[in-house]
């Protein structure tokens, strides 16, 4: 498990000591992450304690929960002051604390007569790339010798203020328990004469749900697609079938962009604009991005060009509470923001926030696959966004998916949207021996 969250974690059993009933034990609230496996660590033998982030202020009243929004923030960064910390070698903060590429500034689409200003400064070009089939052109400035990133950025705005230039953000998430070692990754192609669902994650697993499912995988950090714990679970949602255990789009074949290859500090804006364009020019109609973090220009962009290209992106609003800054990318225009309810269709209290909210999807008392074999627990966003994404794809109005998907919805409590998607989609525990 990462350095990073071994500070800010605690026993599962002391969070649920007092808790008012059995279901209430098994599912605390976990705010403040980016998404819980629960059921021990990812990948760990079943006997493998189970670790969870410290939230020290939710409580359990009479079976139902509330939680104090201020701890969620708190938990937000002391989190991401770990992670940064923990890969000090390559990771800084923003001025907003935000994970970003040390040294590292990007440019977009960037002028000749910007160029040489920006080398004449002392700038050094430390990678130029262009993503064709979004028709974007990105430039990785390094700031100047005896010059820190932040102080380079605002140097670089000020010589060429017509530049778009921003820190090189990186993405969660991106480490804890949700990232595994163990177990191979599932090994397959995309069959042509499917749909196709884009997802852009942890990588995927092999697990007897996805034995027979269409699988293809492109890594897009250093060390290529690595099985992960997240990427495995939210694949399974999508197009695992096992028995009792079956997804809300089996049969469509599933294109899978590992931004992260098993590293905390990986999952950078560039990685996922790569990941964009592959997706895009493979002619998927849907992209999952159960992946949160802040504002940043080149992920509009690729964003949007995809947009423009008829893909529709569906983005988790993040386990941050509503306390917490807008979440990224499901804030952007035209993403379809989702977040997660609970077996009672209430809307989780740890949900985070965007500048809209589009729909919501079963996120908590439910399972979903491990890496290898077995199930595990979950709860977070990131597992309602693939039933909404899912849905998208199965719903066979090509011309408006989202009308029709507003068609489908069901009520519930709280905000979740236009209202809820799959709900039946749920898959209980119970029903495949989940770990809790």
């Amino acid at each position: 498990m990462a350095r990073s969250y071994r500070r800010i974690t605690l026993l599962f059993s002391a969070l649920t000591m007092g808790a008012g009933d059995g279901h209430a034990q098994l599912l605390p609230p976990l705010g403040g992450v980016p998404d819980q496996v629960l059921g021990g660590v990812l990948g760990a033998p079943a006997n493998t304690p189970v670790v969870v982030p410290v939230i020290d202020r939710l409580n359990t009243v009479g079976g139902s929960v509330t939680e104090n929004t201020a701890s969620l923030l708190e938990l937000r960064r002391a989190r991401l002051r770990a992670l940064i910390r923990d890969n000090r070698r390559v990771l800084e903060s923003d001025r907003d604390g935000n994970p970003v590429r040390k040294g590292e500034i990007i440019a977009l689409d960037p002028s000749a007569d910007t160029m040489a200003r920006a080398r004449a400064a002392g700038f050094r070009l430390l990678r130029h790339e262009r993503i064709e089939s979004l028709n974007l052109h990105v430039v990785t400035f390094g700031p100047p010798d005896g010059e820190d990133t932040r102080d380079g950025l605002a140097q670089l705005r000020r010589i060429a203020p017509e530049g778009v230039f921003d820190f090189h953000h990186v993405f969660e998430p991106a480490g804890g328990a949700l990232m595994s070692q163990n177990g191979a990754a599932a090994v397959g192609s995309a069959s042509s004469g499917r749909p196709a669902i884009g997802m852009i994650d942890g990588g995927v697993s092999n697990h007897p749900s996805l034995r027979d499912a269409a699988i293809e995988q492109r890594g897009f950090a250093a060390k290529g697609a690595q099985p992960s714990g997240h990427g495995t679970a939210v694949a399974s949602l999508m197009v695992g079938s096992d028995g009792r255990f079956q997804g809300a789009a089996r049969g469509v074949s599933l294109l899978v962009a590992d931004v992260y290859g098993g590293d905390p500090a990986e999952g950078s804006a560039a990685a996922i604009a790569h990941a964009i364009g592959w997706l895009t020019s493979r002619g998927v109609r849907v992209i999952n991005m159960s992946l949160v973090g802040p504002a940043n220009p080149l992920l509009e962009r690729a964003i949007a060009a995809a947009r423009r290209s008829g893909v529709l992106i569906v983005a988790a609003v993040g386990n941050d509470g509503p306390a917490a800054p807008p979440s990224y990318p499901a804030s952007y225009s035209g993403v379809v923001a989702v977040t997660g309810v609970d077996a009672r269709n209430r809307a989780l209290p740890e949900a985070g926030k965007a500048l809209h909210l589009d729909f919501a999807a079963p996120g908590a008392d439910m399972a979903a696959a491990l890496p290898g074999s077995g199930y595990a627990t979950v709860r977070g966003t990131s597992f309602a966004a693939p039933f909404v994404t899912s849905r998208l794809v199965m719903t066979g109005d090509a011309a408006s998916p989202i009308e029709a998907l507003s068609r489908e919805v069901t009520k519930g409590r709280g905000k979740i949207g236009r209202g809820i998607v799959c709900g039946s989609c749920r898959i209980s525990p119970r029903d495949v021996g989940a770990r809790r």
